[in-house]
């Protein structure tokens, strides 16, 4: 068995999902119920996968690539199919593994409109094999090739089962991206020419970059195309405007996958890519993608408090949120990119609890306005109760995961990797550890508006129904995990450590 998932494991993660698709191709759209069941087993089955990949990973040898494949693929462009993973993509992987299948239970009764769940599924398991496949890829034209598969499926998503607003925010989403993409791709080709390694392996490439004399300033420049297609997939503030509108009106299940899992693809590019392959050029830009880090914490926040729309809100949170997690990596050390890491995986888990809530919310009060909400600690006190959990859990609250994405980000810009300007990162976090108060405002607040208090006249005579039990399904895993990786953070770390800390060396960090 052993064996067998050394040579397979990561192939079949990446490509059930893909053929649990094509299966529901050929089943008539009318069979709902097999279409529901084909899709959960799916996800199920990869979800297996991922439980053996874990219990057979060497946790001594986080820092090496393990259940590795090297097979032809492309020769006219010498790219290979090069799978792949270390302690840094495997917390991500199993995030992905967790989040598909419980999007699908939260789906059994929750269909959008228009009603067709043979197409949403089928979405849903397409985007599964981009996910994986861009964490386990370790070839940069592979990787490209699942960093871009996930456009389709979520443009998709936004565009038939959206809001109002969704040909708009939808065009956007893959505009934006896509923009991003074509600038990352040209720095891809740019290694590939300017190391003359006819090869797009990463680890190669960022050993070769080492030995080859290319220019401080062109080392820059590529890195700076990596830094645009990363950096709106994060995204980075200036490049966020897309996030709010995609987020807003996708459907529930396209706005927990794009908060849990989708986003990460950006920060994991640059760990993964970025920061090995050209560490002189991250040196240069270190304290820039800093500073557009923290003004995302701030920006992120004082959006959030001018929100009227719960989901805008939480929306604009994962701007704040996900700029802890650039300035953790904008440090250069093994502490910064150990909390990014765990960032991730916490903002994966709790934000995407906030939407599962959200959506929840809408469908019983047909709403999302803040002002319109109040009393759900009444009419519905265990959906309360789990946004409140939700909330004090993004907001850092010692004791729940989010803090450990926060607060070692923050302490990490105290002392940054030499080379760095240690007056201007501590300036950085003076100005993260404030975005943490105004967190606590605007989470506080939401809560406060919607859970506190009698319902509005409005909802006051409707029979609002508690959690639903597929929602009891879904929601449990990522609650427990929630308070477990609060309680216990090494259950990350020491998936983390290692690898980061190889990344960290070229830092001397």
């Amino acid at each position: 068995m052993e064996r067998f998932i050394n040579d397979w494991g990561l192939t079949l993660a990446t490509f059930i999902p893909l053929a649990g698709a094509l299966v529901m191709m050929v089943i008539p759209k009318a069979d709902e119920e097999l279409h529901k069941v084909i899709a959960l087993v799916s996800s199920l089955l990869v979800a297996a996968v991922g439980v053996a990949l874990l219990g057979y990973f060497d946790f001594d040898q986080t820092h090496t690539l393990q259940f590795t494949q090297d097979r032809s693929w492309i020769d006219v462009i010498s790219s290979r199919y090069t799978l792949g993973i270390d302690g840094i993509a495997l917390p991500l992987l199993l995030l992905t593994f967790l989040v598909v299948p419980l999007v699908i239970i939260y789906s059994w009764n929750h269909f959008p409109e228009p009603h067709n769940p043979k197409a949403f599924l089928m979405l849903i398991l397409v985007l599964e094999t981009g996910m994986v496949g861009t964490f386990v890829a370790q070839d940069l034209i592979l990787f490209f090739v699942f960093f871009e598969l996930v456009l389709l499926p979520m443009y998709f998503m936004i565009g038939v089962w959206g809001g109002e607003e969704r040909q708009y925010a939808s065009i956007k989403f893959f505009l934006y991206t896509l923009f991003g993409s074509a600038l990352m791709i040209v720095s891809f080709l740019a290694l590939f020419f300017l190391t003359g390694a006819k090869t797009f392996n990463m680890t190669e490439l960022a050993q070769l970059v080492q030995t080859s004399n290319i220019k401080l300033s062109t080392q820059v420049l590529v890195f700076g195309g990596m830094f645009m297609g990363f950096g709106i997939k994060v995204p980075m503030f200036p490049f966020h405007t897309w996030l709010p509108d995609a987020h807003t009106q996708a459907p529930t299940q396209g706005s927990v996958i794009l908060a849990a899992v989708l986003l990460k693809l950006g920060t994991y590019g640059f760990v993964r890519i970025a920061l090995p392959i050209l560490p002189d050029a991250a040196v240069e830009w270190a304290p820039w993608i800093g500073l557009l880090a923290v003004i995302g914490i701030i920006y992120g926040a004082l959006a959030c408090l001018a929100q009227t729309d719960m989901k805008r809100l939480i929306a604009f949170s994962s701007v704040a949120h996900m700029g802890y997690v650039m300035l953790g990596i904008a440090t250069l050390t093994d502490f910064g990119i150990n909390a990014a890491v765990f960032g991730m995986v916490a903002h994966g888990l709790i934000t995407g609890m906030l939407f599962f809530v959200a959506g929840s919310v809408k469908e019983r009060f047909h709403t999302l306005e803040i002002a319109r909400l109040g009393g759900l600690l009444k009419q519905a006190p265990h959906l309360g109760w789990i946004l409140g959990i939700c909330t004090m859990a993004s907001l850092g609250l010692p004791g729940l995961a989010g803090f450990w994405g926060e607060f070692p980000a923050i302490l990490a810009a105290y002392n940054p990797a030499p080379g760095l300007s240690v007056p201007l990162f501590r300036v950085y976090m003076f100005v993260a550890a404030l975005g943490t108060v105004l967190a606590a405002g605007y989470l506080l607040w939401l809560f406060q508006r919607t859970a506190f208090g009698t319902p509005s006249e409005e909802f006051e005579d409707e029979h609002i129904h508690d959690v639903h039990v597929s929602e009891g399904l879904a929601w449990a895993p990522m609650l427990v995990l929630i308070v477990a990786l609060g309680m216990v953070p090494w259950l990350v770390f020491r998936m983390t450590d290692g690898a980061v800390t190889m990344v960290a060396q070229a830092f001397g960090g």
